[in-house]
């Protein structure tokens, strides 16, 4: 191998070279962040203005923003990289040809992920759940906290946070659709005036109803509901503000039973009798 002369190394071009490209590097760093700064501001004020003409949720704005910011800056991430490459000498069209044979390959390798990106573009395309929802698929039930394109994370009421693949809602109830139903049902003894009871509960309820601003219809005795072995069952029902029955439940069935017990009516509960038989002894005088 021949010595390298370093003597005819152009030092000046290559020192200009490598200033030029890391103005280049400099200045398209620069512009990643202010587009990409410039451009998470108008996803946010586009959103806020959206959310107030279409009425659309809270949960579902917030939800809708984070996710068009995640795709912003995919995108804006491949675009930043595929320049710093191209200022390197390799050409765009291979880059994408190679993005495509890789796309292809995960197709048909990670099939679960395409079925939870598809799954999840139409939960959120048809709005089905939003953030902050209650929902219940499968086996989980609770509060949605993040939507994404590949799974959904729901809080228990118990505080655990379940990582569920969107491929595998299958079926869905949200239960954040619209007021919810408060239902109590109370009994009292087969020997208390039925219409008494009535009387009494309803003028309670009607007292809630005027301090609790969540109670939105109701509450209202529907009358009675079952027969019981030692009980005729009352059955109350209001309709309440979103994630508001459980509060206004507790409230009631305190309220109904301090009014039952001020107007002598019985809330009675199951008796056992106990009965013992002594077995007496014969004697026979023979």
């Amino acid at each position: 191998m021949e010595n390298l002369n370093l003597s005819q190394i152009n030092w000046e071009a290559l020192l200009i070279d490598a200033g030029l490209i890391l103005l280049k590097l400099a200045a398209i760093y620069f512009a990643f962040l202010i587009v990409k700064s410039a451009g998470n501001k108008i996803i946010h004020k586009s959103f806020e203005g959206i959310g107030r003409k279409e009425r659309i949720s809270p949960g579902r704005s917030k939800t809708l923003r984070s996710l068009a910011k995640n795709i912003f800056s995919y995108v804006l991430i491949f675009i930043f990289a595929v320049t710093i490459l191209q200022i390197f000498g390799i050409k765009a069209t291979a880059i994408l040809a190679g993005a495509g044979v890789v796309g292809l390959a995960v197709g048909f390798g990670a099939q679960g992920l395409v079925s939870d990106v598809v799954t999840g573009f139409f939960i959120l395309l048809e709005r089905q759940i939003d953030v902050g929802d209650y929902v219940t698929t499968g086996s989980y039930s609770g509060i949605v906290e993040q939507i994404g394109l590949k799974t959904t994370q729901i809080r228990g009421f118990d505080g655990t946070l379940h990582y569920i693949p969107n491929r595998e809602i299958t079926s869905l109830s949200n239960h954040s659709r619209g007021n919810m139903r408060a239902l109590v049902d109370i009994g009292i003894s087969y020997d208390d005036n039925i219409d008494e009871a009535i009387t009494v509960l309803q003028e309670t309820c009607d007292k809630i109803a005027e301090v609790n601003q969540a109670i939105v219809e109701g509450p209202n005795v529907i009358g009675v509901q079952t027969l019981g072995s030692s009980d005729v069952v009352l059955r109350i029902i209001a309709k309440t503000e979103n994630m508001e029955q459980w509060a206004v439940e507790r409230q009631l069935r305190k309220a109904l039973k301090e009014a039952l017990e001020a107007n002598g009516i019985e809330i009675p509960f199951p008796h056992q009798v106990l009965i013992q038989k002594h077995a007496g002894s014969e004697s026979a005088a023979g």
